[in-house]
């Protein structure tokens, strides 16, 4: 809900509450870090956002103050699939807009502007300058066409994607393809070698939407063709996507089909998706430290998620009652077998107000990638269950 400061202002706000419990197993890197082998974890989160017209240009800005406290702020290792990507830091950004009040064993406290762009539009050109979030392709777990800050695909708070520095021009046809022309930048300079410069357009042959994608993204040509196309009642998408880093090109892609269903007075819809990880491995080194460097790199700026090449997830959504829902999804890897299991519940008590609780339970043996990982001296990663309890306040 928004209230207006004026004719051309308008001011909302949101207030998250999450909590995690994890469950460890034994010889877990975080339970032998923290000694917890049960950890819970809390997060508060305020995020205030203004917009503000001036004609044809428009001002955002959005900023959050994140309060974490918990057993496992300042654990050694994550042991298991992310619950939550709200960024806590821009070590990757251009601009440092993040701003840490306090910090302790069990707690942090910090502010950040997550938007700050100035906006123009016309009925042909629409420039951003500043930062906002770019959201690019058509998976619905996996996100190899989406360059920017991709979702974790457990990740289950997704009210609103971390922005980057960047300039974006968009340019919409008579004919109703538009093209878009992007420019983002990184780590404090304008640097060549970790800037993306990017083009995508989109068009329609018939009733197909077309994306073509061409790039340079941290030093790396990157081209990319997107299809959208209903086929019956279903919607049937695929993204495929090839990069060239200096040793060839190698190919990525994700195909999906969702479609929706009436069951009694309800909607169900239901969804399967298979991604092939060009940059991933078929099998998992005993030492995770040999894994290709293209691998780690994309792993290490949460460009990617997934170590292994296959995958498969299914999942459906539907309705209990008028204010209760479920979703319900599994991720495969088609090459260990092992998987993720993942629930939620919501409860929309109002328009403004959503509570959701729900579990993320990897299912896999030792050396799996969705089971326990070795990473030295007898420690090991992943494996453990999380369940979370989610409160959404807008206003």
């Amino acid at each position: 809900m928004a209230a207006t400061l004026g004719l051309a202002t308008e001011f909302d706000a949101r207030i998250k509450w999450h909590t995690t419990a994890q469950r460890l197993p034994a010889g877990d890197a975080q339970r032998d870090a923290t000694g917890e082998s049960k950890p819970l974890d809390h997060g508060a989160d305020l995020r205030l956002l203004l917009r503000r017209d001036f004609g044809s240009f428009t001002v955002e800005v959005d900023h959050a103050t994140t309060y974490l406290v918990g057993d496992s702020i300042e654990s050694a290792a994550d042991s298991g699939p992310t619950f939550d990507q709200t960024p806590t830091g821009d070590d990757r950004r251009l601009l440092d807009l993040t701003w840490e009040v306090d910090r302790g064993d069990r707690h942090r406290l910090l502010h950040r502007f997550d938007r700050f762009a100035l906006k123009y539009r016309s009925s042909r050109w629409a420039v951003t300058v500043g930062r906002d979030a770019v959201s690019w392709g058509s998976g619905v777990v996996f996100h190899p066409m989406d360059l920017f800050n991709p979702f974790a695909p457990t990740t289950v708070d997704q009210d609103y994607k971390a922005g980057d520095d960047l300039v974006r021009i968009e340019r919409l046809f008579d004919d109703g393809s538009d093209l878009e022309m992007l420019a983002v930048a990184r780590h404090g300079e304008v640097e060549g070698g970790t800037a993306s410069v990017a083009f995508k357009y989109r068009t329609l042959l018939g009733s197909t939407e077309l994306d073509l994608l061409a790039a340079r993204h941290y030093g790396g040509d990157v081209v990319g063709l997107g299809l959208r196309t209903p086929i019956g009642g279903a919607l049937v998408r695929s993204d495929l996507v090839a990069v060239d880093d200096g040793a060839g090109w190698t190919y990525s892609g994700v195909v999906n089909v969702d479609y929706s269903f009436p069951v009694a007075q309800s909607s169900v819809h239901v969804f399967a998706e298979y991604f092939r990880n060009g940059f991933g491995v078929p099998g998992l080194p005993e030492d995770l430290d040999r894994l290709p460097d293209a691998l780690t790199d994309r792993l290490g700026r949460s460009e990617m998620f997934t170590m292994m090449r296959d995958y498969a997830a299914v999942g459906a959504q539907f309705r209990w009652h008028a204010l209760v829902n479920q979703s319900i999804s599994v991720i495969a890897n088609l090459h260990d077998a092992s998987k993720v299991l993942q629930t939620t519940v919501g409860y929309d008590a109002s328009d403004a107000v959503r509570l959701q609780v729900g579990v993320i339970k990897p299912m896999g043996g030792h050396g799996d990638e969705f089971g326990r990982l070795g990473v030295g001296d007898g420690l090991t990663v992943g494996g453990g269950a999380r369940a979370y309890l989610r409160l959404v306040y807008f206003f």
